[in-house]
């Protein structure tokens, strides 16, 4: 199948890959002709403008934007809407707003468009382990998406199947979901990077405890000298509180047990805001995802060996550099 691609930043460019090992066809386009250029040498077809991108599509076209949320993306998607025609489908797999998802989908609408908002993880590991999706949209359009969702997904693997899931939508346990109608997906993901912020605080703040074991407020014999390399390592294996983050977590603690290449600056990307703002409306307490957003405005002005662990899982699994 074909696929247009707008973004080859560090997970567009990868999206395109994982693509072209599976035999789909990709138009690709960059503002950096460079980025471009690799991908055609991959097997690609390039574009030099977006008049030129949406021209070497096939009818009915796929487009997916991949680029930060926000005004790059508005004004990125309102020009395909102009040069795309009845029946194509634009693709959000950003981290956009859900309600300007909402928004675009009913701007489309009147033009025939479709409109598909992608939650997308995985982040700079998605070529080889795939990509979670959270996907929002009509139906219609999902099922001719279906063969580009489940090259991208990480398919069953080795988890183990959930009982009681008889009879379910199979997709789930492949790596990906229809959530509901546009904005459903980018919703479903806002939640999950809120959650996320919550678990790396978890863990930032529990490694900071067993940092400062050895403290001299403490007496004597409450004094532990522990390898926290060693702690994150072992509870990798067979503990409760496994995870990805945790082998990211014993990874950068590996290379580095004092994280001195990391300043401890943790930047919050806006859908810790965004989670908040939906919680207040639902007025549901979301006490522990709350702090852990406060936690990163404070990292700001004082930042922990706290901050520094989490600024080590962030460059882990998304590639994020700290600010200069």
């Amino acid at each position: 199948m074909q696929l247009g691609m707008i973004g080859l930043g560090r997970m567009g460019g990868n999206i395109v890959r994982r693509l072209l090992r599976d035999g789909h066809e990709a138009v690709v386009f960059d503002q950096n002709p460079e980025a471009v250029a690799a991908l055609v040498a991959e097997g690609a077809v390039g574009a030099d403008s977006l008049a030129d991108f949406v021209a070497k599509l096939s009818l009915p076209r796929a487009a997916w934007v991949m680029l930060p949320a926000g005004a790059i993306t508005e004004a990125t998607v309102k020009s395909l809407g102009g040069l795309m025609a009845a029946d194509d489908v634009i693709i959000d797999g950003g981290n956009s707003f859900y309600k300007d998802d909402i928004r675009r989908a009913a701007e489309l609408k009147g033009a025939g468009i479709h409109y598909v908002d992608v939650g997308t993880s995985g982040g700079v590991w998605g070529l080889e382990r795939g990509y979670c999706m959270m996907i929002g949209g009509d139906k219609a359009a999902l099922e001719r998406l279906d063969p580009i969702f489940r090259t991208l997904a990480p398919g069953v693997g080795t988890i183990p199947k959930t009982p009681g899931r008889e009879g379910r939508d199979p997709r789930a346990e492949a790596g990906y979901i229809h959530a509901g109608p546009s904005g459903a997906g980018h919703f479903v993901k806002m939640v999950h990077n809120g959650i996320e912020y919550g678990l790396m605080q978890a863990y930032a703040e529990g490694f900071d405890i067993l940092r400062h074991a050895d403290s001299e407020d403490l007496p004597e014999a409450q004094r532990f000298d522990l390898n926290i390399g060693d702690i994150a390592e072992v509870w990798r294996r067979g503990s409760v509180v496994s995870s990805w983050l945790l082998d990211l977590t014993a990874g950068a603690l590996a290379q580095d047990e004092h994280l001195e290449n990391f300043s401890g600056f943790v930047a919050d990307s806006g859908e810790g805001r965004w989670t908040l703002n939906a919680a207040i409306e639902e007025s549901v307490p979301a006490n522990v995802l709350s702090a852990a957003l406060y936690a990163r405005f404070r990292s700001r002005e004082d930042a922990s060996y706290a901050d520094k662990l989490l600024s080590a899982m962030r460059k882990g699994f998304g590639g994020h550099q700290e600010p200069k």
